[in-house]
């Protein structure tokens, strides 16, 4: 065992493969040289050469149409792109190419890449780099999204994106990147990508995160408790595919749901998670199935950031409405 921060368990993991795989490549804005905006690639160059880890021009596009390229040749690209708002000129490569490189080959070929990006807010950074825009890449075929919230989780999730024949996009919490450090073991290790985590049991509501919001509804449930309230808190891990069966399971033992995630309103995350709560678990509801999300405005900028991140005791004050409807 180690005690690892979150972006030091994705480093490690990197190494750990890279040294395993010489198929493994990774590159990206200053990923080479620099390690990283975030230092999650350091040393890398420095132990595996400039050909498996390099820098790109500022070009989002080109990074994720040369991965597509690579995996199609025999290699198992590693792309960071530096933050997620950036991704959208990329966007074109991943809903045109990676996510139906399979099907339109008709199996012939697929694409074992891993597209990793630090998202969401919380670090009071600029324009284009607070977005969670999580639901973008879920809403595509052919694509895996993952989101860790520990550096166990990071590690384990990691190694199975690393190790999957198809595409994943491996979504990185900025905000945790250092708030916290865990024991992981250094031994390799994998969590099934699809499958949700119990973090804690309880009795009277089920409340759904993941990545940062799960520290944030930790907090929150700590007050809950005192006030006599049970709450079973699910940790998502992966966006897509959703782990159905947990969650329906869940809100058929609790009646009540709440699902707190950072991504904008309209159209987000949640709304498919209550939809499939009242497909699997309405007859079991005791309350409406509810959402506590970011609000439907771009991230604001540092000054005004924290009116937009959702703090504890919001996530308390609807939980108690839940319990009291």
């Amino acid at each position: 065992m180690a005690l690892m921060t979150n972006i030091q368990a994705i480093a490690h993991t990197l190494e750990q493969q890279m040294k395993k795989d010489e198929k493994i490549v990774t590159f990206g804005e200053d990923v080479g040289f620099e390690g990283g905006v975030f230092r999650a690639t350091k040393g890398l160059q420095e132990r595996f050469g400039e050909e498996r880890c390099f820098d790109t021009p500022l070009a989002e596009a080109g990074i994720i149409g040369s991965a597509v390229g690579m995996a199609i040749n025999g290699l198992k690209p590693i792309p960071e792109i530096q933050f997620s708002g950036f991704m959208l000129p990329g966007f074109n490569q991943i809903a045109g190419h990676v996510g139906r490189m399979r099907n339109r080959s008709r199996g012939r070929y697929h694409l074992p890449m891993v597209i990793r990006m630090p998202y969401g807010g919380g670090i009071r950074a600029l324009e284009h780099h607070s977005e969670s825009q999580e639901v973008l890449f879920a809403h595509l075929p052919g694509i895996k999204v993952v989101i860790p919230s520990t550096p166990y989780d990071t590690k384990g999730l990691l190694t199975a994106a690393i190790k999957d024949p198809d595409p994943v996009i491996f979504m990185e919490p900025k905000r945790i990147y250092r708030a916290f450090k865990q024991d992981v073991p250094e031994e390799e290790y994998t969590i099934p990508i699809g499958k949700a985590k119990i973090v804690q049991e309880g009795t009277d509501l089920t409340i759904v995160a993941w990545g940062a919001m799960v520290r944030e509804v930790q907090k929150a449930v700590k007050t809950l408790e005192e006030e006599g309230i049970s709450v079973e808190l699910i940790d998502l891990r992966t966006i897509s595919p959703i782990d159905k069966e947990t969650i329906i399971n869940s809100v058929q033992k609790t009646g009540r749901f709440l699902v707190v995630h950072e991504a904008i309103k309209s159209y987000g995350p949640g709304a498919e998670l209550i939809s499939i709560v009242n497909e699997g678990a309405f007859l079991y509801l005791e309350a409406p199935p509810t959402r506590l999300t970011g609000f439907d405005v771009i991230v604001p900028l540092p000054k005004g950031e924290h009116h937009y991140i959702i703090e504890p005791k919001r996530i308390a004050y609807e939980a108690r409405k839940l319990i009291k409807y």
